[in-house]
């Protein structure tokens, strides 16, 4: 069913979304798909650099060109994600700050714009399913019952899908405020 397809793909995309909530731990989604300047085509940087994390405070970017260093910091500086590069000339090593109280509330904040935004893509993904049953027994290719226990399995998927982004979204309030 296209419905189980739509509600898959959209919590993929919000653990992915959520995973580059920075914590105070290094992790390569903060900076892999920060968008550089390669000869004038913006590029992700997981295309340009390895990207290492040598211990949990610290991530290390090594270009495959040399010459990149400084489009790269640019680039990190340009994200505005409170990280500061340092080039040694050979790599890049960003060391990631613990985050403040203030800091974290706001990474809470948007965690629930996030969480309200896959809500909206799971609505949205009801609503198509309800339209394409609708229309299937006005076309006459389901009986009235069908539509009846379609609609149900329908709106039980979207009671699961929302279960889990909420779980998920819980999992990484805690994550966030704990110090």
């Amino acid at each position: 069913m296209q419905l189980q397809e739509d509600l898959k793909k959209n919590f993929d995309f919000f653990k992915s979304e959520i995973s580059t909530l920075s914590i105070g731990r290094a992790t390569p989604h903060l900076v892999e798909d920060i968008s550089v300047d390669y000869y004038g085509t913006p590029t992700p940087l997981k295309q340009l650099a390895t990207i290492g994390i040598p211990d949990p405070r610290t991530i290390t970017i090594q270009p495959f060109d040399k010459s990149k260093l400084k489009d790269i910091e640019k680039a990190i500086n340009l994200a505005q994600l409170g990280l500061n590069p340092n080039n040694n000339g050979e790599l890049i090593r960003i060391a990631v700050p613990q985050p403040t109280e203030e800091r974290r509330k706001e990474l809470v904040k948007l965690l629930s714009k996030l969480l309200e935004n896959a809500r909206i893509g799971v609505r949205n993904a009801r609503e198509d399913a309800m339209k394409e049953i609708k229309n299937s027994e006005k076309a006459g290719e389901i009986s009235e019952d069908d539509r009846f226990s379609q609609q149900e399995l329908v709106e039980k998927a979207v009671k699961e899908a929302n279960a889990k982004l909420e779980e998920e979204a819980d999992k990484k309030e805690k994550e966030i405020m704990t110090v």
